[in-house]
């Protein structure tokens, strides 16, 4: 059945997925449209430093520089909690992630709350998007 308000042939989409180019710290994606907010999705990692990671830290902290074994934890901890967080909007069937924060929050002395957080929300490409990809490609 074709639609009576809309003459014109229709133009192909893409099927968008959640994936890195899918997550931003801004409040919208370029070229896109939210058309379904799923709420807050996070993912969260609490750690602790070894008793030889801080002998290895203590002693880099002498020489001054980058404390190499803090610097890999914490990317550690970042890269884990930003995978959880994607595994959440995934089960809700988000395809992207906007206005992602990270935060950090010492629980006790060596033990650390490592939090990554956004909005999942269903987008689609916007109107004026499609119609340059169409023009582009005829």
């Amino acid at each position: 059945m074709t639609d009576p308000y809309n003459s014109s042939p229709p133009i192909p989409t893409r099927a968008l997925t959640l994936g890195d180019s899918m997550v931003t710290t801004a409040m919208e994606l370029p070229g896109c449209r939210v058309v379904r907010n799923l709420g807050l999705v996070r993912g969260i990692t609490v750690r602790s430093r070894s008793i030889v990671g801080n002998f290895f830290g203590g002693l880099q902290t002498l020489l001054g520089g980058n404390i190499t074994i803090y610097t890999e934890l914490c990317e550690q901890a970042r890269t884990e909690t930003c995978r959880d967080m994607l595994a959440h909007a995934r089960m809700l069937g988000a395809n992207a992630i906007i206005g992602v924060r990270y935060d950090a929050t010492e629980l006790m002395s060596g033990l650390t709350e490592v939090l990554c957080y956004g909005t999942a929300v269903v987008v689609a490409e916007s109107q004026d998007n499609r119609e340059s990809q169409a023009t582009q490609s005829a």
